[in-house]
């Protein structure tokens, strides 16, 4: 049956097409390069692009990545997506959010189909309400309470319900697709369409021409006529249909689909009902890890539950169709779950035919959690034993390193600007001073996991120690500085915490062989596994979601990645900074000969690093004196571009150009100069511009700097001194970890210090809290112990 929808004044789509265009970007998409731009539509003042993403049909998509080329989609809609709670009409909500994602995929030039329940629920709701207005009005008003609820709830026939339906359902989606501009044709099959073979090739001729008119097919099965499913019905080597997750899979697979989106109620395929104590969501499923899942009872409403999905879904897959199982009942996610699943983000089941060869990012989080709970264990002689072996092979086994470094150089020669490329090669002379810092965290180990900072008698025989611990699996993503890997490792080994290191593409020869020797050091005391080197196709998007295994994130790079993991973490501490807007303040008593050399060092020594100078503040009193005219040909002489705030700008005839905004990281030879009448004007700017990284003020008046210095709330504030000194290795840390800017437990430099945090261990003899009430025998003494002292000499 085949019902055909439209609105009045439709223009064919050959006539919609609008005239070709060189490039354009579209919301919540994948990128397309100008080339593959076909042709552009637009509905709610929305632009979408047509592009060819053809493939060769035949074997599934092997990664989640690989989704985004998706071009024939096939959506199945369980009953419990598409029903109320109650079971009696539709969840108008969740259909109308789904609708606008298949029709923003539809305008994206892919071909969708619509696999849907819900015409028996909502024909339950259309004759619940014919019976009880079929009543008569006396037998209602004279009916009982309870009588009157008996007669609300009346047993229906399914066929009869969803004979009343079908009509109702397909109106609503004609209603909602009419809205983007998208005509929608409804097709009813049973089994028997698919056993025969003159209507099965019927079928498939319909729908490849609705496809080929841009019209989106809404299949169902027609229950109003379907006979009940029997049993181990399916033939050899073909699904049959008894459901819509048969039906789904037997359609994507007649149709050659590239993609089977089947929604359910539930996040996708658990190990173990979900709900039940230890059940872990699945995130890719293989043929033959069946026995490994233990399924649980079948949806609220519909015929199948998660084991007919299963099992249509590997029979997709088997077909050359990418399949996922997701939720898309969640109010946080339903409304972007279907355009999230084909953009390759981590979302529901995977089913994919191709194993990796090394363990999940899942498993690499269980292993580095394993391992570090192992290492805080060692004796801090054996971790500090462990960083200086890895100390000692950053040197014994430089050459390849250097080898794998010069790899990462010429694989990056013309991708990467120069900055980029400077951050990433390597040099003896860097892995020397890196094996130095490795040293200098060792010593500092000593007394690190485990110290106690506390003790109190409670009572007599009860004592309290608070003591440092290691805050557990840390993830640490960083861009283009493979030597920030054995700093990041020799931190974490101190700290005794778990790692999962995330580093970028452009370094993975690097990445790979410090990894190795990383592991190499820890082996000599059992603890491999602590430290995790992801080398899967993760999407740093997704990796923040992992917060049952992820206790802590910090990100080492641009400021724009840092401002996208702290946007995708979700339940996840993010340590960092976004930006390092650094200001140094020349305060009208400054020394003639350190302005110079100040400024020189602060923006010209590495102005892509986050401790660089970006906005030079300077006393209005020192415009037009030598000290300034200094200033201005030292940056001419090292070629910085001088960019002039709007109160310098004033009193300037010819200036330079005028800074846009007043809050830029400029990363490179460029720097803003502005006015001020006063240290507090000064102070006030910083607050107001500032990233509370690092500022500075440069005067001889100790009065002035002291004030500067106790009232700017930055993470670092200097008096007369580089703002290139905010650096962990510089501050005796050995290393960092990162800069951050945070007001929550660590800020500035981050060292060991600031990858432990601290637990309670409270030792008594048979005390309970009822001795210590009003008339209880024991009162609660609350000394201040001595703190013991290890002495590691």
């Amino acid at each position: 049956m085949l019902r055909y929808i439209h609105r009045s004044g439709f223009q064919p789509f050959s006539q919609r097409l609008l005239p070709w265009v060189q490039s354009i970007a579209v919301p919540g998409s994948h990128r397309v390069q100008p080339s593959a731009v076909r042709h552009v539509r637009s509905w709610s003042n929305i632009p979408f692009i047509t592009v060819p993403l053809s493939r060769a049909h035949g074997k599934p998509f092997a990664h989640r990545s690989e989704l985004k080329h998706a071009k024939r989609i096939v959506v199945k809609l369980g009953s419990a997506v598409v029903t109320r709670g109650d079971e009696c009409g539709l969840a108008l909500g969740r259909l109308a959010s789904i609708v606008e994602q298949v029709s923003v995929l539809q305008n994206q030039g892919r071909e969708m189909m619509l696999v849907t329940s819900g015409a028996v629920a909502f024909g339950k709701q259309r004759l619940r309400h014919e019976i009880l207005l079929s009543q008569s009005v006396r037998q209602a008003l004279h009916s009982g309470q309870n009588q009157l609820k008996e007669m609300a709830i009346p047993v229906l026939e399914a066929r009869a319900c969803a004979a009343a339906g079908q009509s109702g359902l397909m109106a609503l989606y004609e209603a909602m697709f009419t809205q983007y501009s998208i005509c929608a044709a409804q097709i009813l099959v049973t089994n028997l369409d698919f056993h025969d073979e003159q209507k099965r090739r019927n079928l498939n001729g319909t729908l490849h021409e609705l496809l080929r008119m841009n019209i989106v097919p809404i299949v169902n099965t027609n229950d109003a006529v379907v006979p009940p499913a029997e049993p181990n019905s399916d033939l050899q080597g073909v699904i049959s249909v008894k459901d819509n997750d048969s039906l789904a899979a037997r359609l994507a697979v007649e149709m050659k689909t590239d993609l089977l989106i089947v929604l359910s109620d539930v996040e996708g395929l658990f190990d173990s009902p979900p709900g039940s104590d230890d059940a872990k969501l699945i995130d890719i499923f293989y043929p033959g890890d069946q026995q490994s899942v233990t399924f649980g009872t079948k949806s609220r409403v519909g015929l199948g539950g998660m084991e007919a999905k299963v099992k249509a879904a590997l029979w997709a897959l088997q077909g050359g169709t990418s399949v996922v199982i997701a939720n898309g009942t969640h109010p946080k996610v339903s409304g972007h779950v279907i355009t999230d699943i084909v953009e390759g983000k981590k979302v529901g089941t995977f089913f994919s035919e191709v194993k990796p060869a090394g363990p999940t990012v899942e498993q690499q989080g269980e292993m580095a959690r394993s391992g570090g709970r192992m290492l805080a264990t060692l004796e801090p002689e054996q971790r500090a034993e462990i960083i200086h072996h890895l100390a000692d092979l950053l040197t014994d086994q430089r050459e390849e390193i250097l080898l794998a470094n010069k790899k990462d150089l010429e694989e990056a020669e013309g991708r990467l600007a120069t900055p980029l490329l400077k951050r990433l090669s390597l040099s003896t002379s860097k892995l020397n001073s890196l094996a130095i810092g490795l040293r200098q965290i060792a010593a500092s180990s000593q007394d690190s996991v485990g110290r106690v900072l506390r003790r109190t008698r409670i009572a007599k025989n009860l004592e309290l120690e608070q003591v440092t611990v290691p805050i557990g699996v840390l993830l640490v993503i960083f861009e283009s500085r493979p030597d920030c890997l054995p700093q990041v490792a020799a931190l974490a080994i101190a700290s005794g915490n778990g790692l999962l290191l995330k580093g970028g593409k452009e370094a993975a020869h690097s990445n790979r062989i410090l990894h190795h020797l990383t592991q190499e050091a820890l082996s000599i005391h059992g603890v491999k596994d602590a430290i995790q080197l992801v080398n899967t196709r993760e999407e740093v998007e997704d990796l923040c979601r992992l917060d049952k295994i992820i206790d802590l994130i910090i990100p080492r790079g641009s400021s724009q990645l840092v401002r996208d993991i702290q946007k995708a973490a979700k339940g996840i501490p993010v340590m960092g900074h976004s930006e390092g807007i650094c200001h140094m303040y020349v305060d009208s008593e400054a020394s003639v000969d350190k302005v110079t050399r100040l400024v020189r060092d602060s923006k010209c020594e590495y102005p892509a690093a986050c401790n660089a100078l970006e906005t030079l503040l300077i006393h209005r009193d020192l415009l037009r004196t030598p000290l300034f005219d200094q200033i201005i040909d030292m940056l001419r002489v090292e070629q910085v571009k001088i960019h002039a705030g709007p109160k310098f700008a004033s009193y300037l005839t010819f200036s330079p150009s005028e800074v846009k905004s007043l809050r830029i990281e400029y990363g490179d030879l460029e720097v803003c100069i502005e006015v001020v009448d006063s240290v507090q004007e000064a102070i006030d700017h910083i607050h107001k511009y500032g990233s509370s990284h690092t500022d500075v003020i440069v005067t001889e008046n100790e009065k002035t700097a002291e004030f500067f210095l106790q009232h700017v709330d930055s993470a670092c504030v200097f008096w007369n001194a580089s703002t290139r000194f905010s650096d962990g290795y510089r501050f005796g840390l050995g290393a960092e970890v990162g800069i951050s800017t945070s007001r929550i437990h660590a800020r500035g430099p981050v060292g060991l210090e600031g990858l432990l945090t601290t637990k309670w261990l409270l030792r008594g003899q048979d005390h309970v809290v009822s001795d210590f009430s009003e008339h209880g025998s024991l009162k609660y003494l609350h000394e201040n112990l001595p703190v013991p002292q290890r002495n590691f000499s």
